[in-house]
């Protein structure tokens, strides 16, 4: 397939058409006005700092259902007994510098740049972006920030500097996001992380059918904080 490079035109190529890996198209920018148009078209940016933007659409899709998340017996202790303090969009650009500067097993630098974190803010101050932060003793311990347009999340990235920190701040957000009726979080690829709380694969076609469904319905724009 073609690598398709992008202009100054917010157009983005059929998602069928990327590479086997998953890679789609280079360039463009990172405009509210694109990365809206490229979620909506099954399209999200990852990059390193010294690539060019790059596009990607993989197949399969990692996916999670709201209500087949699977909560540990270990987690509903800690949930119960209400270890983390659980807020949304109250620290922001707090959780993404942090997803950013989080050291993880097997990377070695950030994908999350400056211009990544700048594009994402933007997107919070639109209502579009969100963020859920896990708190101990006043402290941010753990969070997730993510996009959600119509009845589906799209989730970025997430940290924790406490064991199980952000997988109460997941199950927290699904919490809501089953109460508000969404239909399905967008992992993107597969983590064993994501996989252990009931996240699965789903062929790219059928979770861009799904995805042209969830954008049919109404969006929950503006903070969500006060929600938690």
């Amino acid at each position: 397939m073609p690598l398709f490079k992008l202009n100054e035109n917010l157009l983005f190529p059929d998602p069928q058409l990327a590479e086997e890996n998953g890679l789609l198209a280079v360039g463009g920018d990172l405009t509210s006005s694109r990365l809206l148009l490229a979620y909506e078209h099954g399209i999200f940016p990852w990059f390193n700092p010294e690539d060019p933007i790059l596009w990607w659409s993989p197949d399969p899709r990692f996916v999670l259902y709201p209500h087949e998340l699977k909560v540990s017996k270990s987690m509903r202790s800690v949930i119960k007994k209400g270890v983390f303090e659980i807020s949304f969009d109250s620290a922001f650009e707090e959780v993404i510098t942090q997803c950013s500067v989080t050291k993880r097993e097997g990377e070695h630098g950030s994908w999350i740049t400056d211009e990544m974190r700048t594009a994402y803010t933007e997107l919070h101050k639109l209502g579009m972006a969100h963020s859920v932060e896990a708190w101990q003793d006043g402290e941010l311990v753990g969070g997730l920030y993510g996009v959600a347009l119509g009845s589906i999340f799209f989730g970025e990235s997430m940290f924790h500097h406490v064991s199980n920190a952000s997988k109460a701040a997941f199950i927290h957000l699904v919490g809501k996001l089953t109460e508000w009726g969404f239909d399905i979080i967008d992992c993107q690829l597969h983590t064993n992380h994501l996989h252990s709380l009931g996240g699965k694969e789903m062929p790219r076609s059928e979770y861009l059918s799904v995805l042209e469904q969830t954008l049919k319905n109404d969006s929950k724009i503006g903070s969500w904080n006060g929600l938690a």
